[in-house]
This record gives C-alpha cells, structure tokens and sequence, in this order.
C-alpha cells in the first residue's frame, strides 16, 4: 500500500476518534444545562418541586441530547461506509462539527437569554447545518470513488444518501414552528419518525 494511501486511511480513524470525542462532551455539556439549586439555596424545596417549577428546561435539553443522539448514529453510519477520506472531505467532516458546538451554543443561549423565536430558529437552523454537511460530505466521497468502502455498490450508495435526508429536513420542518410558540416548535420534532419512515420505504430499505 502506497503511504499517501496509509496516510488517508489513518486520517479517517483520527477523524472518527475526533467526532466521537466531541459528541461525547457535547451530551456532556448538556448535562450541564440541567438546572441545580446551590447549596444552603431556598429556591425549591423538594426535587419534585424543582421539576415541576423547570420541566420545561429538562424538555428543552432532553430533545436537544435526542438530537445529538441521532446525528451521532447517522454520522457513525455514514463514517462506517468509507474507506478513506482526504483533504477536502475532512474539512467539510469539521466545519460539521463547528456546527455540532454552534448547535449546542444556540442552546445554552436560549437557556440563558429565554427561548424566544429567534433562539429556537438558531438551534432549527444549526441542527439543519449538521445534517446538511453531513450529506455533502457524503456526497462528496460519491463522487470520489476511492473514498467508499469497495464493497459499497454505487446503488446502496444512493439509498444511504436518501435515507439521510430526514435529519436536515425535520430541521428545516421546524424552523416555521419557532414562530408559532414553543410548545408547537418541540413538537414538531416529532416529524422525525414519520419522515424517516418515508424516506426508508421511498428507498427501498
């Protein structure tokens, strides 16, 4: 094997081992968001009153970690399905990841400042970011055949493409809903399930 070739396949090991580690912290920081009561502090007095008086920030951060969860899944996927990867796929590879901290930033900015309209469009449209970067890296490695798993045929190439539209696109889906209130826009994240089942049947899986 060529040392260019060594090179490109331990890049996509490291690149792996660096998404797994910042989606680890990101869940982690998460955690984090969840409020605590200081000690000596009277603000609650019980635990059943503080999830009563916050429940809606635990809801907040509870779709937030189920977000993450699914992108992490979808990118493990995508990440299994390649051989190698260069210069130009890692760097798309990054700047999803710059919007994986910009997802978690938009969070903790709503949590901080209130979630009003605009914060949950900036966590609609970072989440919409991390699915739509991750498509076009994959797109990429499509159209650059020696990145793909040799056994992958160019046909299960296509329905892995399609599968993965759903994450951007439920995003996309919730972006109106911020403007109706909160309780619309969470819900809306529902979509998810019924559009993956759309595009998993439309593919043929």
């Amino acid at each position: 094997m060529k040392p260019e070739a060594k090179r490109s396949i331990l890049q996509l090991s490291r690149l792996e081992r660096i998404m797994d580690v910042v989606f680890a912290l990101v869940i982690w920081r998460l955690f984090t968001f969840l409020p605590t009561q200081q000690v000596g502090g009277n603000k609650w007095a019980s635990v059943s009153e503080m999830l009563l008086t916050v429940w809606k920030t635990y809801v907040f951060v509870l779709l937030a970690v189920v977000i993450v969860i699914i992108y992490w899944l979808q990118n493990n996927s995508l990440l299994g399905n390649l051989k190698k990867t260069d210069a130009i796929h890692t760097a798309i590879s990054v700047f999803q990841v710059f919007f994986v901290l910009l997802f978690i930033y938009s969070i903790g900015a709503g949590i901080r400042i209130g979630s009003g309209a605009d914060s949950r469009v900036f966590e609609s449209f970072t989440a919409m970011m991390v699915g739509v970067l991750s498509l076009l890296s994959w797109y990429y490695a499509m159209h650059k055949d020696d990145l793909l798993d040799p056994a992958l045929s160019r046909e299960e190439a296509v329905r892995i493409r399609d599968r993965n539209l759903a994450e951007p696109l439920t995003a996309a889906i919730t972006i109106p809903f911020a403007f109706v209130g909160p309780l619309a826009w969470e819900l809306s994240w529902l979509a998810y399930p019924f559009i993956k089942y759309l595009f998993k049947n439309n593919t043929g899986s």
